[in-house]
This record gives C-alpha cells, structure tokens and sequence, in this order.
C-alpha cells in the first residue's frame, strides 16, 4: 500500500515537471511559441528581433498619442458653410514635427540635391530647378518686397524661419528624401552600411533608397557591397550568410517621413492632451491654445499676441512702437508658447499643406477611423528578368506642372513604381482600383451640372478650368481654358491647407477652417511639417490613462 501512494506522488511530481518544463521552455524570448524551435539560431533558420522594446522618436518629431476627436468646425461659423461639418474621427497615435520645416533644413535639401545630380550635366539640370522654392511668391504688383525675394531663403537671419514658396508636390518630395536620409543615417550607427557614405559615396550612380534597400539591398548604391557590408559585417558574410541586411523583422528600418492627413493635423493641432476627463472629445476648442482668446492675460506678456496672425486692416504687428506679435511676415519658429502635445505654430505663422486631395465634405460615414482622401496605391515595377525594375540615369521621370515647370518624382537608385492592377484587386471587397481620390464623389452639389451620379469617366464632377501645356518645335506652348462654362476650382490636385498665417485674420486660427490650393502651385503663406506612422502600442508609455 505504502509503495502504492510513494509510485503515486512520484508519477504526479514526474508530469507536474514535465508541464512546467515545458511552459518554461515555450515562453522563452528565443523560442518558438508555434513550434518550440529556436528562433535566431547561428546556424540559420527563422530571424526576428524578439528583443524590440519600442519606436524610437525620429529627428524633429514629437509624439502624440492618437484618440477621438471631433473634426470639424466648432466654432464662428460665420460664413454658415456646408462643407465642414463637426464628425467624430478616430486618429491613430503618430509623430509629428514639433515646428514648421525651417529655410534650414529645406536647404540641406536642396544642397544634397545639387551635390549628387549637379545641374551643370545635361541628364540632372531640371532635378535641382524643380525643387527650388518660388522666390517670386513675395512680389507684390503694389508692394516693395524684393529683399524677401533676394534674401528670406537663404540668408542666415532667416535660417529658423518656416520655408514658404513650396508646392504640395515639392514638400512630398522633401519627406522621401528625408526618409532616405534619416534610414540611411539609422543603419550606419546600427552597422548596417559604412560610416559618412551619404557623402564619401554618394553620387547619381550610388546613392540609397529606403525601398530599394528593403528589397534588394545588393542593388543599393549601385550594388557597391563595400558600403552595404562594411568592416565586421563582411567578415561574417565570408563565413555564413545570416543577418546581414537589415530586414523589417531587425526593427531598424525607420517608418517614412510624410505629410499629416487633414484629420492628424488638426488633431493635434487642437492640443487636447489636457482634456483627460471622461468623453471630452466632444468639448468645444476654438485655439490650439487654453481659453478663448488670442491675446496674453497673464501678467508678464498681458496683451501679446498668442500667434502671429493679421491683427486687422494694415496691422501685422501692432501700432508703432509696440509689437504685441513680434513679427510682421513670418517669425522665427518657437517663437510662441507649444500646445499641449508640445507641437509650435500650429496656429498662425504660415498655413501648412495636408496630404489630403480637398472636398467639400468629410465622408464620415464611410470612415471615422484615420480618415484621408487621396489614396493611390502603387506597388514595385518587376523587370522582365523577374527582377525588381531600379530607375536608371536615363530613366528619371518627371512631373510637369500646370506652368511646365518639371519636378523629379523617380530618381536613380529607386525601384520604378506602377499602379496597382487586378492580380492586387480581383475579388478585394475594400478597395478595386489603384486611384481611390474620387471614391464616393456623388453629392450634387459640387457641380451644377453634375446630374448623373452612375460611373461616368467623360464627366467631371469638379467642373474647374483645364488648362493645358505641350511642347513643340518652338518650346513650351501654354493654352488657356478660356471657357465660361465652368462652374467650380475644385479638381484632384486641389490640396487642403490648414491653419492661419502672417497674412489671415483671426477667423482661420480655428484649426478646424479648411482651404485647398492647386498641389504645384505656391504661395508666401503655405509652408508644411512633417508626420511619421506610429507602429505598437497606442500609448508611448505602460501606464493606462484612467478617467
């Protein structure tokens, strides 16, 4: 009997060991949950970074953590219009520039442009010409303003100030390029690729792309592996081929820099982090700043302005001898007290480019979460050799703007990109074409001609000016749509704009207030900030927010 229970208990604390063993055992940071095996094994195998804690902030970002807000116009409607009408969105948590992009940094842009495709070769001259700001945009046909055409861009009393005189299409070009260089810069501290190859590198024939490097990292710079498999890297490559490009499972390929949608704009804008009680998204905001004032109570700036905004008929700064703004243009960025998401100028300064193609009418209906218009999807060219399709020095394409001006938009070293096509949309239910901007265009009134709400390729429901430019043996030939049928400004490459600038009234300081521009076109009011996607957790800390 006493041998009986011992075999007992023995048997219990045999399978108790073996259960516990094993639970120890599939838990473990390096083991497989789904199969037991190892995972980051020398010897090859499965790889993936189970260590990765969180997203590092990139260089000039803050972050904001995404919740519900109503967007929308919510206060001094005055003009009573139709086309913003309060709706409750849901954003997603994201990064934002904590200030404007600086003449600075647009710059560096610039610099960087004209060191790798110098316009005195004939294949590059157009590349640099395209994306210099407009200088012209400060002429005033009754206004004396040459030295802020000579001067504002590049003098170094303007070096902190946001960069105006930039297209939408200009200012996506700027965050491609900064998402290049900012990966670039993350891969060499990670050992990735060799130390200052941004400049002792890079040229037209070798220069890194993002995409290119995720996937086909041997034909980054041109294929060069001394730069993509420097130094230690090399020698382990000699021995076994694991881990030697950094892949999306790594964690070190940064997120891309890129315009905020409408939604992520004004949301952080209004600067609600301090609204913590329970449903306060529906509270009423009018400034990015508390209270309802645009001027200073408090006893040490009692009566400055908060922003820098037009005070009213030829006041931009305040009377003589007293400037309660500080600016009469633009002003220095930081210059005024950040929101509560710690983000500057978000109110006044200069109105900032979206990404969002504009319509009158946010559809929310269809969707309240990261709501954005202007979708267009594209996947990686494939060459006939089954190969990915890389841009070549004969091979940069170009957008032509409404005034023949030519901006790149493929440069050497990037993977060609195509619309998608049916092999990515057969049998989808949530999307069936590549270009998604005209998704659910059928309101009759954005056109008074726009009776017919079927599918209709010849009719246009924005019915604006069509302007058109060609070539010929004479150079560019400009033609005017001299029309007086048209009926509407609004068409697919009319931009949102949000905020107030040096140059508007109190009234668009709402971030609410919506305006469109045309997408190549520029003005010395528009500048832009730029956001970055948000991956993990909601929340940049552990602690939950309890209301």
């Amino acid at each position: 009997m006493k041998n009986s229970i011992t075999f007992r208990i023995l048997l219990v604390l045999a399978v108790s060991t073996s259960l516990v063993g094993c639970n120890k055992s599939s838990s473990g940071g390096n083991t497989s949950r789904a199969t037991g095996w190892q995972i980051n094994s020398k010897l090859g195998g499965f790889q993936y970074n189970t260590s990765f804690k969180e997203q590092e902030t990139a260089p000039g970002l803050v972050f904001i953590e995404g919740g519900t807000f109503t967007m929308g116009k919510v206060q001094d409607d005055v003009m009573h219009d139709w086309n913003n009408s309060p709706n409750q969105q849901h954003v997603q948590s994201f990064y934002m520039d904590e200030t404007e992009v600086t003449n600075l940094m647009y710059l560096e842009f610039l610099e960087y442009q004209k060191r790798v495709y110098p316009p005195t070769d004939p294949r590059f001259k157009a590349i640099y010409k395209g994306f210099l700001p407009d200088t012209l945009v400060w002429r005033n046909r009754l206004g004396y303003s040459e030295m802020m055409v000579e001067n504002y861009l590049r003098h170094p009393a303007y070096r902190n100030y946001p960069v105006v005189g930039v297209s939408w299409i200009q200012a996506t070009r700027f965050a491609e390029w900064r998402s290049n260089r900012v990966a670039e810069k993350g891969l060499q501290e990670e050992g990735y690729l060799e130390k200052d190859s941004q400049i002792t590198h890079t040229t037209a024939e070798s220069n890194f792309n993002i995409n290119t490097y995720v996937v086909a990292p041997t034909k980054a710079f041109g294929g060069n592996d001394t730069i993509t498999l420097p130094g230690k890297r090399r020698s382990i490559a000699e021995k076994d081929s694991i881990n030697l490009y950094a892949t999306r499972e790594t964690g070190a390929i940064q997120l891309k820099y890129r315009l905020p949608t409408e939604s992520e704009w004004e949301y952080a804008a209004l600067g609600m982090a301090d609204l913590r009680s329970y449903n306060a998204y529906r509270g009423r905001k009018k400034y990015p700043w508390d209270g309802q004032y645009s001027r200073s109570g408090s006893r040490k700036s009692k009566g400055d302005q908060l922003a820098n905004f037009k005070q009213g008929k030829g006041d931009y700064g305040g009377i003589a001898g007293w400037s309660d703004d500080g600016a009469d243009i633009t002003n220095e960025v930081m210059s005024y007290e950040p929101n509560g998401y710690g983000v500057y100028d978000m109110a006044g300064n200069v109105a900032e480019w979206v990404a969002d193609v504009y319509r009158p009418i946010v559809d929310d209906d269809f969707s309240d979460f990261g709501y954005y218009r202007g979708n267009q999807y594209e996947k990686n060219k494939i060459s006939s050799d089954g190969t990915f399709k890389i841009v070549e020095l004969d091979e940069i394409e170009y957008d032509t703007l409404s005034n023949g001006k030519l901006v790149a938009r493929a440069l050497p070293g990037e993977i060609a990109q195509v619309p998608v096509d049916e092999d990515e949309t057969y049998l989808r239910t949530n999307f069936d074409k590549s270009d998604n901007v005209n998704f659910r265009d059928g309101d009759d009134r954005s056109s008074r001609f726009f009776d017919d709400l079927e599918d209709n390729e010849d009719q246009q429901m924005y019915n604006s000016p069509d302007h058109s430019i060609s070539n010929d043996s004479t150079g560019l030939v400009r033609e005017y749509d001299k029309s007086d049928s048209r009926t509407s400004l609004i068409n697919d490459a009319a931009r949102v704009y949000k905020g107030g600038s040096w140059k508007d009234r109190e009234y668009w300081l709402d971030p609410a207030q919506r305006r469109y521009y045309p997408e190549d076109k520029a003005t010395d009011y528009i500048g832009f900030r730029c956001a970055m996607s948000r991956v993990g957790s909601k929340s940049s800390s552990k602690k939950k927010t309890k209301n």
